[in-house]
């Protein structure tokens, strides 16, 4: 049978997994000689041991804690359940990852009314003894006995007001007797210690399912399987009088960063106080001034617990009648911007390699420099909550159209672009707007694509909205009714939306940061390029870091208002020569915007995908703009419409779209290539040096990629030959259906690169439209029946199984070929590491999320290097 039960010198802090974050470092603390009250843990195992028994503890587990127990009494001069001589306990939790606040606590374990008599005689100080027993009963009702703890709560104020008494210091010993009186009243409370230690083990346990605790998991990414470790520790008093006190303090400033002691200290208190806030504490520097002997203690251990664990540490203490001791240490919850200070300025110090201050920074944390943030201690009025499709936090006045947005935009308010769904016709809307919110669309529709395309905040797949665009106004699940011109926040990060102007950290970059972002590109293997179609996205990303264009999808440059009307002629045209006007139109369109592009990415790739998306996108959808269409083009309306409905799919995403339109109309890919030629011999004459890169979509087999390369190469010597140039260019193939991905080492031989498209890679894997499953992956994360959301982290099991293979066998057939990918998990940092680990060259991502890409490659490499 394993070991169950650890004293507190049994362990060390790198016993995390077995003993959990608290036990280990208390453990940790007892070998440092810190004045650690004694106790004992017992194990993360135990805690697996009684879920898998029904919620039972193991037979034999309350005999092995009662060795333990004995010699805690020994250590301790003191023994639990003596009335003459009372040894109380703390039961506290303590999960391998630290999880603070989330799970239970019950303090004074061991008190009935006899032991409490003995504390009051032992201590000459009854006020005390009874205080601590009625904060027992309380804690113990509400933790284990799951009896309300507003009951206990709303006795004491009707008491205090009966017998007007303002504040708890008002109460006498007599006071606290008679709320015991009445709390025994509302609960039968255990007398026996050793039923009460039973029963605060199990509550302990069984906080590890909390509902609390499970969100919190899952914010964290925590597995549900680590479970918690339970913490016995022997109590000491911070309220024993005006010589004792609790505090909680900080190594450093944790939500700056700054290289000064920072905590919070109450005389005459418990900890608990301190930490719910119950009275306002006062600065740590207050120790200082009144017992400045303990002061000196304190100041010395934490600077010796910081170099000791070579990071910053928050810590608990309490002083008893003039005596300091420590009562936990951890690495400490911290800011984005001071978690970037800390490891930088730690690595200045001397403290920790640049590689371990990579792995000190999440990735989270860098989005505080990248967007502005809602302010989490100033949030309130939240009336809806949907998928945080892009981060950030934005608040503007709401409007319902993408023309609205343009014209209000105009007047130089801020606006939110609020819609059911949007299309790529609302796309000069979305880049005007603060935010956008949608009722409809998951985490990788068109509205979360573009809104983290050009770092605007946004929410997609609100379902607790309906939206009516018509009547100009959005209900949520509560009746709450959003007109036009309201005013609302969101919080992209969250998925929140807030009534009203909700205050904000704005984003910045800092020195600091700068610093973290060129160790990374020290440390990572793998390069990072954008997702980018416009000059002004480009030079975001170059600026941001990009090391070349990994998806530039060229469909996006139709939707200006001056050529989208082109492109619906040519979509319409009933001929091959009428087809042609339009492209010629197309080309030079095509061919300017890829000139700009071979400017701003001079000596970079920039790998363009070929036209992709189901051309009937780019139409309209009702009759008034049919109508308003057919008068603009000049042609009639009947044949407009006609044709719209000739085009129409059942299912569009799997149907005439990608390669398939090259297959069709070759004439469509010859102007593309056309343009993308022309204009990198242009920019080369103009002294730049561009590397285009031709990525054919959607291929199903090496046929499709031979005949389409076939168009590809006859165009570029046509222009070549005429130019007298020589350019270096690649063709490629988009590996985003399973059957690519399966006949991969077939299509090896005819491809110089291959980049996974992963929206649809998922899409086709799964069964799930990327559009609709914001409707029941929810349910399906609630229910445990997938672990992420696939289309934010890529699914390494299936989805990841088919690129490892496509990767080792094309790779045996042909070396040298590139491997990147371009779908939205190209910015997950789980989804990098896979990446890294599968020995992929780069990753594309949407220009904001480069600064993450980059550090998540890094800390990709050096976690492999650590772990071996």
């Amino acid at each position: 049978m394993a070991k169950r039960v650890y004293l507190f010198n049994e362990g060390s802090k790198d016993d995390r997994d077995l003993l959990g974050g608290k036990g280990a470092n208390l453990c940790e603390m007892t070998s440092l000689g810190l004045p650690v009250p004694y106790g004992f843990i017992i194990t993360t195992s135990t805690c697996r041991e009684f879920f898998q028994s029904g919620n039972r503890l193991p037979s034999l587990l309350e005999q092995e804690y009662r060795v333990a127990l004995d010699l805690v009494e020994k250590k301790m001069g003191a023994r639990f359940g003596d009335p003459e001589n009372p040894l109380l306990f703390s039961v506290r939790s303590g999960a391998p990852v630290s999880m603070p606040g989330m799970m239970n606590t019950i303090l004074n374990l061991g008190l009935n009314d006899e032991i409490t008599e003995g504390l009051a005689r032992k201590t000459g100080n009854p006020r005390f003894a009874y205080d601590s027993y009625r904060r027992f009963i309380q804690m113990f009702a509400d933790v284990v006995m799951n009896v309300d703890g507003e009951k206990f709560e709303h006795e004491i104020s009707k008491y205090k007001t009966e017998h007007n008494k303002k504040d708890d210091t008002d109460m006498t010993a007599e006071d606290w007797q008679a709320i015991i009186a009445i709390y025994k009243t509302l609960v039968d409370f255990p007398e026996d210690p050793f039923e009460q230690l039973k029963r605060s083990v199990e509550a302990v346990f069984m906080s590890w399912h909390t509902p609390r605790a499970i969100v919190y998991r899952e914010m964290s990414n925590i597995p549900d399987s680590l479970g918690t470790a339970v913490c016995v520790q022997s109590m000491v008093f911070g309220n024993y009088g005006d010589d004792s006190g609790s505090g909680v303090a900080f190594t450093r400033n944790p939500a700056t960063g700054e290289h000064l002691f920072f905590g919070e200290y109450l005389f005459n208190a418990a900890g608990e106080d301190v930490v719910a806030g119950i009275r306002t504490p006062l600065p740590v520097s207050a120790l200082q001034e009144r017992m400045p002997d303990i002061y000196d203690q304190l100041f010395k251990t934490q600077s010796m617990l910081e170099k000791h664990y070579r990071d910053m540490q928050d810590i608990e203490f309490t002083v008893q009648e003039g005596k300091f001791y420590m009562l936990q240490t951890r690495s400490g919850k911290r800011t984005g911007r001071a978690s970037v200070k800390i490891a930088v300025d730690m690595v200045e110090e001397g403290l920790i390699t640049e590689s371990e201050a990579l792995m000190r920074v999440s990735t989270d944390h860098v989005e505080a420099f990248l967007h502005p943030m809602v302010d989490p201690t100033k949030k309130k009025d939240i009336v809806a909550k949907g998928l945080p499709a892009s981060p950030g936090g934005a608040t503007g006045e709401v409007v319902f159209s993408a023309d609205e947005a343009e014209s209000v935009a105009a007047t130089g308010k801020s606006v939110i672009l609020v819609r059911r769904e949007t299309t790529p016709e609302d796309i000069h809307g979305m880049r005007v707007a603060a935010g956008i919110l949608t009722e409809l669309g998951g985490m990788t529709s068109h509205a979360a694509v573009v809104a983290r395309g050009i770092g605007v905040c946004a929410i997609t797949g609100c379902d607790a909205l309906n939206v009516d665009t018509g009547a100009g106004e959005a209900t949520t699940s509560d009746g709450q009714v959003i007109k036009r011109g309201d005013i609302i926040t969101l919080d992209g990060t969250s998925g929140e939306v807030m009534l009203g102007d909700i205050p904000k950290t704005e984003a910045s970059s800092s020195d600091d940061f700068q610093t973290l972002l060129l160790w990374a590109d020290k440390y990572r293997r793998l390069r990072v390029r954008a997702n980018a179609e416009t000059p002004e996205d480009a030079a975001k990303a170059r600026e941001l870091g990009a090391e070349g264009i990994g998806l530039c999808r060229t469909e996006h440059m139709f939707f200006a208002a001056d050529r989208i009307d082109v492109m619906r002629a040519m979509i319409l045209s009933e001929n091959r020569e009428e087809r042609q006007i339009h492209l010629d139109q197309l080309l030079r369109f095509q061919h300017d915007d890829m000139l700009e592009l071979f400017k701003v990415m001079d000596g970079l790739p920039v790998t363009i995908r070929l036209l992709d998306p189901p051309l009937h996108e780019f139409l309209p959808q009702n009759e008034a703009d049919i109508q308003a269409l057919a008068e603009r083009i000049d042609k009639p309306a009947d044949t407009i419409r006609d044709i719209i409905e000739r085009m129409e799919e059942i299912n569009p995403m799997l149907g005439f779209r990608g390669c398939r339109l090259s297959v069709v109309h070759p004439e469509i890919t010859e102007m593309q290539v056309r343009a993308i030629i022309s204009a990198a011999a242009d920019a080369t004459e103009q002294g730049f040096k561009p590397l285009p890169e031709i990525m054919i979509p959607l291929v199903i087999n090496v046929r499709e990629i031979r005949l389409i390369t076939h168009i590809i190469d006859k165009v570029i010597r046509e222009i070549l030959g005429k130019k007298a140039l020589s350019i270096p260019y690649k063709i490629g193939t988009m590996m985003e259906t399973p059957r690519a991905t399966l006949g991969a080492h077939r299509l090896a031989p005819e491809v110089e690169f291959m980049s996974f498209g992963t929206n649809d890679l998922t899409q086709m894997t799964y069964g799930f439209s990327r559009d609709d499953a914001g409707k029941f992956i929810p349910r399906y994360l609630e229910k445990k029946l997938i672990d992420a959301d696939p289309f934010v982290t890529l699914d390494q099991r299936a989805v990841g199984r088919l690129m490892e293979m496509a990767v080792s066998e094309s790779r045996a057939v042909k070396k040298g070929i590139k491997y990147g990918i371009c779908g939205e998990h190209g910015g997950d940092p789980r989804s990098i590491k896979f990446c890294h680990e599968l020995g992929l060259d780069y990753v594309s991502c949407s220009p904001f999320r480069i600064p993450i890409a980059r550090i998540a490659a890094a800390q990709a490499k050096v976690g492999e290097e650590t772990h071996g």
